[in-house]
């Protein structure tokens, strides 16, 4: 069976439909995320420490500078702040997605079992 065949008996059973929508899906479960962390979470985290947005944490390794040419050089950072953000952000979708498996597979084993008489 050729290649372009292949392709076609794939995209056409509703498995590939299943899976573009969850990436869908996944997509905006990721702004959700995103927005949580950013707009809920991290505030009052930020000012239980002292007025901090973790979003400015970094550390400068190098200074931005002008060369003698007027051209402007980016400061040289290690941005810790935004590593502590994606960190919740994995943690939050990782701790979402185990929910969500945990209760379809319950739903699915207390469909399959079969009844008492």
């Amino acid at each position: 069976m050729g290649m372009i065949q292949e392709f076609k008996e794939f995209a056409v059973k509703g498995n590939a439909l299943d899976m573009a929508v969850g990436i869908i899906l996944g997509a905006a479960f990721n702004k959700v995320v995103n927005s949580l962390v950013n707009d809920i979470i991290m505030p009052p985290i930020g000012m239980a420490i002292g007025g901090v947005d973790f979003k400015n944490l970094a550390i400068v390794l190098k200074e931005a500078s002008v060369t003698a040419t007027g051209e402007e050089i980016a400061a040289v950072t290690i941005n810790y702040g935004m590593f502590i953000n994606n960190i919740i952000d994995f943690l939050i979708v990782a701790f979402s997605v185990f929910v969500i498996v945990k209760v379809m597979t319950r739903a699915i084993s207390s469909r399959s079992t079969p009844a008492e008489a």
